[in-house]
């Protein structure tokens, strides 16, 4: 098996144990800025997992509610806060009670999608994960991101 060889960071951030094939996902809801130096691995070798998905974001560090989004998506991972090359803080998201302004109301006749409101959302149930809209009451049949 070859080895996989990943630079360290800095200073940043570092989120491994992403479900295999989900980074993209979760480096979109983040809002990165441009020009970030960032490393994406999907569908790496994983002892815990068989294939996982790894971002590496230099020189920014995650807020807790950054870190709580990534749960809807990956509610597994391990998030790193790096500082002068060491691991400074170890993160485990939680599923939040409620999210707003990254969701998507899969509703059309929801007042979100016809009006242009944020999504606000309420999580009912974490596991499996039951999530419902707010303004229309309606569950969300999948996760849709904004």
């Amino acid at each position: 098996m070859e080895e996989l060889k990943v630079r360290k960071i800095t200073n940043g951030t570092v989120i491994d144990h992403i479900d295999a094939g989900k980074a993209l996902v979760v480096f979109k809801i983040l809002n990165v800025p441009k020009g970030t130096s960032v490393m994406i691995a999907i569908n790496v070798p994983s002892k815990k997992k068989g294939k996982k998905d790894i971002l590496k974001i230099e020189g920014i560090e995650l807020k807790k509610e950054d870190v709580d989004k990534i749960s809807l998506i990956s509610p597994d991972v391990t998030i790193n806060i790096i500082r002068n090359g060491r691991v400074v803080e170890k993160l485990k998201p939680q599923i939040p009670n409620e999210i707003e302004g990254i969701l998507k109301c899969t509703n059309p006749n929801c007042i979100t999608n016809k009006e242009q409101i944020r999504g606000r959302f309420k999580i009912e149930n974490t596991s499996p994960l039951r999530i419902r809209c707010h303004y229309c009451e309606k569950y969300l049949n999948e996760v849709l991101f904004e």
